[in-house]
């Protein structure tokens, strides 16, 4: 498969123009200690609070009028749901989603809210529904990840970084799921700023793309052990195809970080920060503040990915 190029990722940044938030690089100079500064990337401010906005439009609007007539079909604990649903909305496009019996009541509510069929089922049939839903009404499947247009329309969060940065800026970090973010970022940073570290961030507990680097192939963790973390976004058992390419290609290393930091870093951005970050969002932080012998860097910035956290767990956590 071909790598996403800048053609595609500024392909990509005109569509989504108007859609998907360009978000700023925030500087953190609460978290600097004298050595290090830190810049946010607040993607919890993205109309479906998350990043996914991107891709997600991205590749709905790439749709030729056949395919718009046929619908669309999506899986996704969340984030992804909640994008496709409003690109499908702006577009007029049908949209049947299937969810996770373990998405946050917030993420299901909220999909349904933008007018989308939501399906839930458990675990085990996230991933396998869509397929049979797809050959039996002859949906388009939008996948979460393993797509070239989810790739580069997540990718031009790496664009926007690269305009934005200081000239010091030495290293990204950016939480790793199904790989499409990363991917798509880590090529951006490449391509217009090679300088730049981009070290992926997952759970400890969903740690099978740190697993995949090291075993220089992709290898899938058990749904029993990825569904452990409260990082309910990252709890893909394996990187995609198309991700794992991109990854092996332009990201220096992936580090992982405990269920206990992700919780701190929750509560530390909202007090300090004033960014609300779901637990996905906040393990890119966390490795800023508790990985820093392991990511380095002087000029760091970090990509909170999404704020769509339940209120009593975030009151949970602040109180914490």
């Amino acid at each position: 498969m071909a790598l996403v190029g800048l053609e595609e990722l500024r392909a990509a940044r005109r569509r989504i123009e108007g859609v998907a938030v360009r978000t700023p690089l925030v500087p953190a100079p609460w978290a600097a200690d004298g050595e290090r500064r830190l810049w946010l990337k607040p993607e919890n401010l993205q109309p479906t609070g998350a990043f996914k906005t991107r891709g997600a439009y991205n590749r709905l609007a790439a749709l030729t009028e056949d395919e718009r007539a046929r619908g669309v079909v999506a899986q996704s604990s969340g984030n992804h749901a909640q994008a496709v649903a409003y690109a499908a909305q702006l577009l007029g496009i049908k949209a049947v989603i299937v969810m996770p019996d373990t998405s946050p009541a917030v993420k299901i509510e909220a999909t349904r809210s933008f007018g989308a069929e939501v399906l839930v089922v458990s675990p085990e049939q996230r991933d396998v529904v869509p397929g049979e839903l797809a050959e039996r009404h002859g949906y388009v499947w939008v996948p979460p990840y393993d797509d070239p247009f989810i790739i580069a329309g997540q990718g031009t969060v790496g664009l926007e970084i690269a305009d934005d940065a200081p000239a010091e800026l030495d290293t990204v970090l950016v939480p790793v799921s199904g790989g499409g973010l990363i991917g798509g970022t880590a090529a951006a940073l490449k391509l217009t700023r090679p300088d730049v570290r981009v070290i992926g961030v997952e759970p400890e507990l969903a740690a099978d793309a740190q697993a995949s680097l090291r075993a220089g192939q992709r290898i899938s963790w058990p749904v029993a052990d990825t569904y452990r973390t409260i990082a309910d976004g990252l709890r893909t058992p394996s990187v995609g195809v198309l991700p794992y390419e991109h990854i092996t290609a332009y990201v220096d290393d992936i580090v992982t970080v405990t269920e206990d930091e992700i919780r701190a870093t929750v509560a530390l951005l909202a007090r300090r920060g004033r960014i609300v970050a779901e637990p996905s969002g906040a393990v890119a932080p966390a490795a800023y503040f508790h990985r820093a012998a392991e990511t380095g860097g002087r000029a760091v910035a970090a990509v909170v990915s999404g704020g769509n956290i339940e209120p009593a767990l975030l009151a949970e956590l602040l109180a914490g």
